[in-house]
């Protein structure tokens, strides 16, 4: 008979599993006690959760939530951040965080349902974020304009400029 805490704990995570956006599976051993304080705060600061599972009721939770293929990253110690907004964002936190340490080490990622191996954690990290990409956008969407706004202004400039010369030239002739 299933323990009655395993259970909860697994729609718990069924729950987590179905909301985020982005799921980062890691490995964490190897870490001390003040290095994974020090993750869990950055991600706390950035709205993402991260907490240790075991691996069967992991298993168990992405059965419920029909994320097939999960189970070749659920060996070994597994840390899980859950991201409900920025898919992206515990890879920057992580990336940010293995620059002093070697550790934790991304097994696989979950993105809006989509599965990835931890292989393409640096290409996930290294994104933009939303609004980086809505600034580069912007910009992007403006240059024409600007070019359209000189390239008819440049014309009357020219005329303006050509008439003034005229009139100085028939000035000085007097």
């Amino acid at each position: 008979m299933p323990n009655p805490k395993n259970i909860k704990h697994v729609d718990e995570l069924t729950d987590k599993l179905g909301r985020a956006k982005g799921v980062y599976l890691t490995d964490y051993i190897g870490l001390n006690v003040q290095d994974i304080t020090d993750l869990r705060r950055e991600f706390y600061v950035n709205n993402v959760e991260y907490l240790v599972a075991k691996n069967t009721l992991l298993k168990l939770a992405a059965d419920n939530t029909d994320l097939n293929g999960l189970d070749a990253f659920l060996s070994g110690s597994t840390a899980v951040a859950f991201s409900y907004e920025d898919p992206t964002a515990p890879a920057r936190i992580i990336k940010k965080f293995t620059k002093d340490n070697d550790l934790p080490k991304v097994k696989g990622i979950v993105i809006d349902g989509s599965i990835i191996d931890g292989s393409e954690f640096d290409r996930i990290a290294n994104l933009p974020t939303k609004d980086e990409s809505l600034v580069k956008l912007v910009a992007l969407l403006q240059s024409p304009l600007i070019k359209l706004i000189w390239g008819l202004k440049s014309p009357m400039s020219d005329m303006t400029n050509m008439l003034n010369n005229l009139k100085e030239k028939e000035s000085n002739k007097d």
